[in-house]
Parts: C-alpha cells; sequence; structure tokens
C-alpha cells in the first residue's frame, strides 16, 4: 500500500469550506484522512509543508497539447512536464490537432498517451464537427465512450446555427457541455488584435468586441431553446460577461472561463511591445475597460473558471510578422502565479475562491474527478508557497514554446509540489 502523510499545511478546500492547519493522509491514491495531528501506519513517508497550502489539484480545463500532428510546438509529454511544473494535476486537450480528434481512435490515442508519460491527468475534448470545419456533427457519442469530456471546436467557432443547436441537443445525451469559441469570422475578418483608437493608432487590423459578443448571445439563445449545456470559452469583453449574467437571470444553463491574460494586459500594453508577436492571442488583449470588466466577474462569480489557454508555438511561427503570426500563448507555467500576484495579493479576490475557480468549479463543470479533498477523493493536490517571488524566465519553461508576453515580470506566489494520485510528480528545486 502507498502512503504519504502531509504535516503541518493550511488546508484550503472551498468544497468543504476548509482553511485550516491541518494535516493530510493519502493511501493507494486516495485521500484517507485530514485531520490535526494525524496518526499514520509505521514507516510512512511524511512531508512537513509547513508554511505552504495545500489544495486539491488545480485543473485547466482548456490547454492545446499540439498531439498528434503538431510535435513540433508541443507533444503530450512536454506538455504534462509544463502542467504540473505549473501546479496542474489534471488539464483538458482540445481537439484541434493533425488529424483532429473527431474520431475515437484520435480520443483513445492521446488518453492512453498521457497514461504512459504518467504525469498528470489528460482528459480529450472531442470535436464537435468533423475536421472542425463547422458543416456535419462528429461521432460524439463514440468519443464520449472513449473518455472525451466535453465537445468543442475551439480554435474556430461554430458559425452555422443549426449545426450548434444540434450539438447542444445531441450532447444532452451523453451528459456533456459544448465548449464554444466565440467568434464571428466575418466581423473578426482577419484582424490581428483589438478594434480601437489602439489598432488605428499602430496600423493594425482590429476585431471588434462585436465579433464575440453577438456569438455568445446566438449560443446563449440556443441554450435556452435547447435546454443544453454551454461553455463559453476564454470571455474577453464587458459585453459577453454582461450577456452571461443576463443567462443566469433567466436560468440558462451557461458556465465561462477566463485567462490570466485577459484579466492582466490590454491592447495598450501590446501596443507598447513594440509589434511583439508573443502578445498576439485569441480573443485579442481588450481595452483597459474590458480587463476591469473581467476582474470584477471574477469578484463577482460571474465568471466560473480560470484558464491557460496554454497555445505554444514554434519560434519560427512567432518571428513572422505581427499580421502573419499564430495566435497564441504558452499559459501552463505561468497562470498559478499571475493568478497569485493579481487576484489574491492584489486583493481581488481570496485564496479558497481562487481555488474555486482553478479546481473546484472546473471539476464541476466538466464532470471530473477532483477539486476537493474529501475522503475518498482521489489524492490529487498542489502545494503553494504565498511568500515565493518569482522572475518568469521562458528558458526555464518545461513546454517547448516559449512564446509568452509575460517574460521578465516579477510575481509573488508559485506553486512548489504538484501530487498526483498520491504520487510526487514535481518538486521546485
Amino acid at each position: 500500500m502507498s502512503r504519504l502523510l502531509l504535516r503541518n499545511g493550511r488546508v484550503v478546500d472551498p468544497s468543504q469550506s476548509l482553511d485550516q492547519g491541518l494535516d493530510l493522509l493519502l493511501e493507494d491514491g486516495h485521500v484517507a484522512a485530514l485531520g490535526e495531528r494525524l496518526d499514520a501506519a509505521p514507516n510512512t513517508p511524511e512531508m512537513d509543508v509547513s508554511g505552504l497550502v495545500v489544495t486539491p489539484g488545480l485543473i485547466d480545463i482548456h490547454v492545446h497539447l499540439r498531439e498528434p500532428g503538431f510535435e513540433y510546438k508541443e507533444t503530450i509529454e512536454t506538455g504534462c512536464r509544463a502542467a504540473v511544473a505549473g501546479g496542474f494535476t489534471a488539464v483538458c486537450a482540445m481537439p484541434n490537432t493533425r488529424p483532429v480528434n473527431d474520431d475515437p481512435s484520435v480520443t483513445r490515442f492521446i488518453r492512453e498517451r498521457a497514461a504512459a508519460v504518467g504525469l498528470c491527468h489528460v482528459y480529450p475534448i472531442a470535436a464537435l464537427s468533423k475536421g472542425e470545419r463547422g458543416e456535419e456533427l462528429a461521432e460524439i457519442g463514440e468519443m464520449v465512450r472513449e473518455g472525451a469530456v466535453a465537445v468543442s471546436d475551439d480554435g474556430r467557432p461554430v458559425m452555422n446555427a443549426q449545426l450548434m443547436r444540434r450539438a447542444l441537443e445531441y450532447a444532452q445525451s451523453f451528459g456533456v457541455r459544448i465548449a464554444a469559441h466565440e467568434e464571428d469570422v466575418d466581423l473578426a475578418d482577419g484582424g490581428s488584435m483589438h478594434e480601437s483608437e489602439v489598432s488605428t493608432r499602430i496600423g493594425l487590423k482590429g476585431i471588434p468586441s462585436a465579433a464575440e459578443e453577438v456569438m455568445v448571445a446566438r449560443d446563449i439563445l440556443l441554450a435556452e431553446l435547447t435546454g443544453g449545456r454551454l461553455h463559453l470559452c476564454h470571455m474577453s469583453t464587458r459585453g459577453s460577461l454582461d450577456l452571461v449574467r443576463m443567462a443566469r437571470r433567466r436560468g440558462i444553463d451557461v458556465t465561462c472561463e477566463v485567462t490570466p491574460h485577459h484579466f492582466m494586459l490590454s491592447d495598450e500594453e501590446l501596443a507598447a511591445s513594440n509589434y511583439d508577436t508573443n502578445w498576439k492571442m485569441n480573443p485579442p488583449l481588450r481595452s483597459r475597460d474590458d480587463v476591469e470588466a473581467v476582474l470584477q466577474g471574477i469578484y463577482d462569480g460571474t465568471v466560473d473558471a480560470i484558464v491557460t489557454d496554454h497555445a505554444p508555438h514554434h519560434a519560427d511561427e512567432k518571428a513572422l510578422d505581427f499580421a502573419d503570426a499564430p495566435f497564441g500563448v504558452a499559459g501552463l507555467e505561468t497562470a498559478v502565479s499571475l493568478a497569485l500576484d493579481r487576484l489574491v495579493h492584489g486583493r481581488v479576490i481570496g485564496l479558497g475562491q481562487l481555488v474555486r475557480l482553478m479546481s473546484t468549479r472546473p471539476a464541476e463543470i466538466f464532470n471530473l474527478p477532483g477539486g476537493t479533498l474529501k475522503e475518498g477523493a482521489p489524492a490529487d493536490l498542489t502545494l503553494l508557497d504565498l511568500r515565493k517571488r518569482i522572475t518568469v524566465d521562458p528558458e526555464t519553461f518545461q513546454s517547448k514554446s516559449r512564446n509568452t508576453p509575460f517574460a521578465g515580470i516579477q510575481l509573488r506566489g508559485a506553486p512548489v509540489a504538484t501530487i498526483v494520485a498520491g504520487r510526487v510528480v514535481w518538486q521546485a528545486s
């Protein structure tokens, strides 16, 4: 029997309304006991975690692991290494691989490859449409039976409203959510940053807030029509979050997520970057007013989850001109420190609410194991040092990619150990 006893930690678990100094005993991959001055069997290994915060394992429900097909950007192994180094015990992998995860054989490959790597849990997200072309529903049921936990064409919007309606109806049969990439491609019209006075001033084609908001509104109405379960990916505008509030008032089953780059950065910082393509992401960095709206949404509970939207790219791709470079930022190894520094130390929310946004609620949204330290729960834990100061250095990333706008920034608070199924899979040096 494998055992591990964590002593003297500050246990923060929103699922039990816990914020208390306790010991935690792990046995055979599960939480065996939680309490003060626990006894354990002789020869049980112990970790003294005095001064550290012990939380349910953090869960990122929006990552791009790139494998199969784009291994030059990232692999399942390097993505998992980045995840555990960032404090995540589980990630949900978006389907825009090559081939697209629109077939149960691809779903099975992702799941089996992650199991062979043996670091964090990887839950595949199935494609909504065949080839992510938005023309015909994929074999959703077969992929759910192979372990897919949600359905999405992320990376591309579903422009066909009838297809989205059918997906919302069909997915209900399997108890999974539709995770929607909300972008009207006609309004976006090849833009590369937020449409504003800033984009006009620096001469880059803009993407208006309406490109996101009209699709959010459409899909909320379709969720109401069908009774379907809708999850809105990477919300970035004040208008989108207002629409989520409206949906909640009407009793529509809608959840939403935001990213650290959208609560940290605006188009004005992008303009000051001298056309650095590491600042190019989709949705684009919005106005300072939108940044404040995202922070407000986190504070008032409109936002359900904080995700990374980890989107690694090869350096040669990001070396192109701004308009031609791909969208995306590598986020797995910076997200926790960004959230601790800006949200907790910045007094936007308390630590318990952050854990809820990065563990408990993500598990609930996609019906995943974890998100709690109740007895019998999976022994997936993240250890945090709230006082640790770090400087973001992309050269130390476990990810293959270095595309981050946060290089050189100093932050307070960081993950220091990641435990998956009762085993320490990463520990800070």
